[in-house]
């Protein structure tokens, strides 16, 4: 019941996309069908229309996984987001999604390679249930359709650490489900691992990349942002750094659904083949050894 899967992000980052921006779509897609991908999930360099995602997709065998959809619910109502996102929403039922990947990025940092992550937006305690109760609403909407959303707790946003988390899910009604990102737990301070056992239940999605100690300690130190800890390596393929994947896959031992890499690293300094042949061997032996495949 667990597919493997993809981002695009290792090859050509939609953050920064000066990284890896020469690489055409098709080697990406080629090379995940070497490594033994099965799907992927959308970047920037996708179509957007379902005809020509397939044709894109059809002669590598991949599926495709989900897409990033960034949200302004501080900004709009559900019903608004709803409107904004109708395209996105259609694109992944035409393509037969089951999750939908969402993230506030109305005041978000991490795009910005100058702004440090002590400047991230801080969600006043008093603002939760409001934005908890907007998600709920949209949540419903997608569900109805057929999609479950998928929060994607990002470095930059209003839900970093493993206190934002805990807020969110709180504030949130039981359609909105977690995408578990243990790169992104672990450079927010938050245990992957808790997160997963806390919310097993809710998590309907897993991104898997790994944290170089070095580099996150260094970022740390530094205040740098979170581009420029991509820059420098702080993240890399599952196996490859500190995150104690057998005791996160252990903490899901009910899980279905993808378990993709996503592990934006500089192409010129990380070979993406190279890592992705890496990630993907890991990330299959560790799934086996906690019996979840």
């Amino acid at each position: 019941m667990i597919r493997i899967g993809a981002n695009p992000i290792g090859w050509s980052n939609d953050d920064l996309r000066s990284l890896g921006g020469e690489t055409p779509l098709e080697v990406c897609l080629a090379e995940a069908r070497e490594v033994g991908f099965e799907g992927m999930e959308l970047g920037h360099k996708f179509p957007r229309e379902a005809a020509a995602l397939r044709a894109a997709l059809a002669p590598f065998g991949m599926a495709c996984v989900s897409g990033w959809y960034s949200a302004a619910l501080l900004l709009r109502d559900a019903e608004a987001e709803m409107v904004a996102m109708r395209p996105h929403l259609d694109l992944l039922k035409a393509m037969g999604c089951k999750v939908l990947v969402f993230a506030e990025t109305s005041n978000a940092i991490h795009g910005d390679i100058a702004a440090p992550l002590s400047r991230r937006p801080v969600m006043p305690a008093s603002a939760w249930a409001e934005f908890g109760a907007r998600v709920t609403a949209v949540a419903n909407a997608t569900l109805s359709e057929g999609v479950r959303l998928v929060y994607h707790h990002h470095m930059g946003t209003i839900v970093q650490s493993g206190v934002d988390i805990d807020a969110f899910m709180a504030a949130t009604g039981p359609s909105v489900h977690l995408l578990l990102d243990t790169g992104h737990a672990t450079l927010g301070g938050a245990d992957p691992a808790a997160l997963a056992e806390r919310y097993r239940h809710r998590i309907s999605h897993v991104h898997t990349k790994d944290v170089r100690a070095a580099v996150l300690a260094e970022a740390a130190a530094g205040d740098w942002s979170f581009l420029k800890s991509v820059v420098e390596g702080v993240y890399t393929v599952p196996g490859d750094g500190m995150v104690d994947y057998a005791t996160v896959f252990r903490a899901l031992p009910s899980y279905s659904g993808w378990v993709v890499i996503e592990a934006e690293q500089d192409p010129a300094k990380a070979n993406p083949l190279k890592y992705a042949k890496l990630g993907f061997a890991n990330l299959t032996r560790m799934l086996a050894e906690a019996g979840l495949r």
